[in-house]
């Protein structure tokens, strides 16, 4: 793969993922990002419809995902590497959503900066920006 290419399917996938957070109000429901905007750790959690809220972060952290993969797929250009991150994916994505469930059905004001960081791990290609650097490392070892 030549440069030229390389950089430009970095750049459709970085700006795919810009585009996910840029448009989220209108592509995914969620009640939970005006609540965070906003003085959330005084507020009361807001009424949610929870199969509906699940269903669209799924959708959001499996078109992260996906993107993700692509992404750490272009840079490093191993198999290995990526099916590594796919199960990491999947380990975390299962943590999360229990976490996530749990903070839904349970909203305590005490929770709620513990809650925030779930979802935003949930919601935002958090891990991508972990991944990368952490294998960028190991390549530079080996």
């Amino acid at each position: 793969m030549g440069k030229l290419v390389k950089y430009t399917w970095l750049f459709v996938g970085f700006g795919l993922l810009i585009l996910i957070r840029w448009f989220e109000n209108d592509l995914f429901y969620d009640p939970y990002l005006a609540f965070f905007k906003n003085d959330y750790l005084y507020a009361d959690s807001p009424n949610v419809d929870m199969l509906k809220a699940s269903a669209f972060t799924v959708l959001r952290y499996a078109l992260n995902t996906l993107i993700s993969l692509a992404i750490l797929f272009v840079v490093f250009k191993d198999k290995g590497v990526v099916k590594f991150s796919g199960f990491i994916y999947v380990v975390a994505f299962v943590l999360l959503m229990i976490g996530y469930l749990y903070f839904v059905l349970n909203p305590k004001q005490e929770t709620y900066y513990i809650f925030f960081n779930v979802r935003r791990f949930l919601i935002q290609p958090i891990i991508l920006i972990l991944l990368l650097p952490a294998f960028y490392y190991h390549k530079l070892k080996n």
